[in-house]
C-alpha cells in the first residue's frame, strides 16, 4: 500500500470478516482455500478471513489529483497455525502515477 488520502471523499474502504472455525464456509472462504492450496501446494482449512478492499482510492495527496484512482483488496487468512496473504489488484494493476510518488522505487505486492 501506498498513502491513500480519502479526505477529499472520493473513494471507500470495505471489510468483511470470516470466523468459520465450527461453521459452514461461505463461497469466498472456499475460493480463498482453493487459491492458497493451489499456489503453496499445501492442504488448508481456513478457520478466520479477513477481506479488506479499497475501491477508488486516490493517491496522497488528494487535493492534487483525484482523478487517477486505483481499486485494491487484501485477503487475510489463518488455520490457527499458518497465516496468509492474498493481494488483488484491479485489471491493469496500480493506475496511480508512481512518477509522482516520494519514493520512486515501487513494487506492486511485497518482500
Amino acid at each position: 500500500w501506498d498513502n491513500a488520502d480519502f479526505s477529499r471523499g472520493v473513494g471507500t474502504t470495505f471489510y468483511q470478516e470470516f470466523s468459520t472455525l465450527n461453521t459452514a464456509k461461505p463461497p469466498f472462504v472456499l475460493d480463498v482455500e482453493a487459491k492458497v492450496r493451489r499456489y503453496l501446494r499445501s492442504s488448508y482449512s481456513a478457520v478466520w478471513t479477513l477481506k479488506i478492499t479499497w475501491e477508488k482510492a486516490p493517491v496522497y495527496a488528494a487535493r492534487t489529483d483525484t482523478r487517477k484512482t486505483v481499486t485494491y483488496q487484501a485477503v487475510l487468512t489463518t488455520d490457527g497455525f499458518r497465516s496468509y496473504i492474498l493481494m488483488l489488484y484491479q485489471d491493469g494493476g496500480m493506475q496511480w502515477d508512481y512518477t509522482r510518488l516520494t519514493s520512486t522505487n515501487v513494487l506492486i505486492g511485497y518482500t
